[in-house]
């Protein structure tokens, strides 16, 4: 038997996106707390969600909070909604139709 991992909550992930966007609130210091931030982050997405997902998305985080200026993106929030609400994404074993002639 193989347990399957569950992926953190809605409001887990939605807070994890503030708090990344909260190091712009102190004018000077955005980039700084970013340096601290883009690695802690990904460890954080990566071990909430596992996997050769985690494992992606920990490495997406990390550019896009390393990135100036892409703070904006919710990262954790998409992946929630990738891992949650996208069928294809989430289900092992999907089959692709391929229609053939």
């Amino acid at each position: 038997m193989t347990a399957t991992k569950k992926s953190p909550s809605l409001l887990f992930c939605i807070l994890m996106d503030i708090i990344g966007c909260l190091s712009f609130t102190i004018p000077g210091i955005g980039e700084f707390a970013d340096v601290i931030w883009a690695p802690v982050s990904a460890i954080i997405l990566a071990k909430a969600f596992g996997g050769t997902r985690g494992m992606f998305g920990g490495v997406f985080n990390f550019i896009e909070e390393a990135l100036p200026g892409t703070d904006i993106i919710p990262t954790f929030t998409i992946m929630w909604l990738l891992t949650n609400k996208v069928p294809f994404f989430h289900k092992k074993g999907t089959v692709i139709p391929v229609k053939s002639r």
